[in-house]
């Protein structure tokens, strides 16, 4: 048997050890670029949002104030009423009191009432509501103001609604 296992070795060459595969060492990561580069992103971000903070804030002033103003416009009804009626008396003399902190309020936030009237027609600034035809205006202008506008500084906060001026049909006398 020995005979065999000797027969067996010599027709079987020996296989050679596997070679060990060569192993390339993975480039270490550099941190001190990724560091850099980190900071130099949340620098721009740091940036970024110190320059959108103002208009944050002027968005939520803008949403406030938007909704103060069907408060201020049924006051000012009730208001009209009143000095119609009752001119002097203390509810009269409250109620100016509140447009006088209405208007200190406005002008602390940049808010300005429009004056349209007699204005041509801008759809970034009026709403129209129709048509009136009253004397001492030209076609197309502003003639009648049904609800008062308002900028917050340089932009619409509310449209103004109004009527505008309608041109008097023209006589066919000759």
């Amino acid at each position: 048997m020995s005979d065999d296992v000797s027969d067996q070795a010599e027709a079987e060459p020996m296989e050679k050890p596997a070679e060990a595969p060569v192993v390339e060492k993975a480039p270490e990561p550099d941190y001190y670029s990724q560091l850099l580069r980190l900071k130099a992103e949340f620098e721009n971000y740091r940036k970024r949002v110190d320059r959108e903070k103002p208009d944050w804030y002027k968005l939520g002033a803008a949403g406030v104030l938007s909704k103060l103003l069907p408060l201020y416009d049924l006051l000012r009804h009730a208001h009209e009423d009143v000095k119609a009626g009752h001119g002097d008396t203390p509810l009269a003399k409250g109620m100016e009191a509140i447009f006088r902190e209405y208007d200190k309020l406005f002008k602390e936030e940049g808010v300005t009432k429009m004056d349209p009237l007699g204005k041509p027609f801008d759809p970034h600034y009026h709403e129209a509501f129709g048509f009136v035809n009253k004397p001492g205006f030209e076609e197309g202008a502003v003639a009648d103001v049904l609800q008062a506008g308002f900028l917050l500084g340089d932009k619409v906060l509310r449209t103004a609604k109004v009527r505008l001026q309608k041109d008097a049909p023209k006589s066919t006398e000759e």
